[in-house]
């Protein structure tokens, strides 16, 4: 694939790099580095991506290679393994450097792509709106630009003016030469295109901004997790939204935002978020901006935690630092543990609910524990409940619906155009009552008499 004269690579691909190729699996640990498995998450994200696996490597190393981060002794047995496996790509689990890509398919023979290319492949599948083409098309750009000096090996020159330097060639005088490098054009083209991409974000970034902020007075949640946790089956559940489940990593990309009654009187918008995973691309989170805005102005953010997957408390820790990265470290979070229909070993999630005391058990698939959980909202909605006395106008018809909506109406007094309300109000929605006209709002302590 050349840049020259039209630029292709901004463009969605269609299908992914590794598409039905065969895929050997490389995970390289330092020694200091906790030993766990690394290639669980790889397969499934090679297999998501349509490949097939056919042998895998995780390899202990005491330090990173410069130029083949596993070492050449090392690189030199995983081309003998390409070659016994007749392998077409080989997937590392760690990021490379674009050189250490180049000597690596220079040793092996073969295809090398790393754990970030992997991700962005198959985000560029994923991608339905025009929001979440270009999100994905800008990463893919981001990721690449560094790395179009072994992507265009072929560093070919264009000659200035006509392309000649012989005598009576076309060109003017001083436009005559031996031109740049094609590897020059490239990257000035990458570069326009990111700047054209990043202004087009912007504005969706706008106009996203826009329609949160006019949702204001309403409580909004958003469910966030790692990815295949179950976020989407629970929005199905809750709110009969109909958005896609799929037992596939990053099955959905855009955010879905629907109403939802956890209990009657409170009204809420529950939004779904992209899956997070560890080691997510930055270009990704950076790109991804606008959709993760509904995490960023979110009131409470459900986490849903797959408590069947033995590396569940690593994925709490993934997304944990996600969230800190985009800055939503510190925002009311309720745990949710989900799928615990198949879960076989039950000290495991008595273990987790040690961990996690606070958290909901679920399953959203069967509905179990919904109640619960819409209870548990409720509590973090209202914040705890106040008794007040509020008085406003007759014909202030926001308030009167507003303290039907989302309080209990113990008593009302109609004297002199004015309606005296006795209410019990969550304390998070107190805040709303002046904004809304209330003339006088008294916090009873004790209760009030008849």
């Amino acid at each position: 694939m050349r840049l020259s004269g039209e630029f292709y690579l901004a463009n969605t691909r269609e299908t992914l790099t590794v598409r039905k190729e065969r895929a050997i699996l490389v995970a390289a640990i330092l020694h200091r580095q906790n030993d766990y498995d690394n290639l669980t998450e790889l397969t499934a994200l090679a297999e998501t991506a349509g490949a097939v696996v056919v042998d895998r490597l995780q390899q202990k190393v005491h330090k990173i290679s410069a130029a083949t981060y596993i070492g050449k002794g090392k690189a030199e047995q995983l081309a003998e393994r390409v070659k016994r496996s007749n392998a077409d790509v080989v997937i590392f689990d760690n990021d490379l450097l674009p050189r250490q890509i180049q000597e690596l398919e220079e040793i092996i023979g073969a295809r090398v792509i790393d754990r970030s290319e992997l991700i962005l492949d198959i985000f560029a599948t994923r991608a339905q709106t025009r929001q979440a083409k270009l999100q994905v098309a800008l990463a893919q750009l981001e990721y690449t630009y560094p790395r179009l000096t072994r992507m265009w090996a072929h560093l070919d020159t264009v000659a200035g003016a006509g392309g000649a330097t012989t005598a009576g060639a076309v060109g003017a005088i001083g436009t005559r030469g031996t031109g740049e490098q094609q590897l020059e054009i490239d990257r000035r083209l990458v570069s326009r295109r990111i700047t054209e991409l990043k202004r087009e974000l912007v504005e969706i970034d706008k106009r996203k901004i826009r329609e949160i902020e006019g949702r204001k007075g309403l409580y909004k949640i958003c469910i966030v997790g790692y990815t295949n946790s179950g976020k989407s089956t629970l929005l199905n559940a809750l709110t009969d939204a109909g958005v896609l489940v799929e037992d596939k990593l990053f099955a959905t990309l855009d955010t879905r935002t629907r109403q939802w009654t956890p209990v009657k009187g409170v009204e809420v918008l529950l939004s779904d978020t992209v899956g997070f995973v560890k080691n997510l691309p930055h270009q990704l989170v950076a790109s991804f901006k606008a959709t993760l805005e509904e995490t960023i102005y979110a009131d409470l953010l459900l986490h849903i935690i797959d408590a069947a997957n033995p590396e569940a408390m690593k994925q709490i820790e993934a997304v944990k630092g996600v969230l800190t990265e985009i800055g939503c470290g510190d925002k009311p979070t309720l745990e949710v543990l989900n799928k615990i229909d198949i879960i076989r070993n039950v000290g495991e999630l008595d273990m987790m609910q040690t961990l996690l005391p606070k958290a909901v058990c679920i399953s959203a698939k069967l509905g179990m524990g919904l109640d619960k959980l819409s209870e548990a909202v409720t509590a973090q909605y209202r914040g705890g409940e106040a008794l007040v006395r509020v008085t406003g106008s007759q014909s202030n018809g926001r308030l009167q619906s507003f303290l039907r909506a989302h309080g209990t109406i113990i008593r009302e007094q109609y004297l002199d155009g004015s309606v005296i309300t006795d209410v019990r109000l969550g304390q998070n929605q107190m805040a709303a009552l002046k904004s809304l006209g209330a003339n006088k709002i008294v916090n009873c302590q004790i209760p009030i008499d008849d």
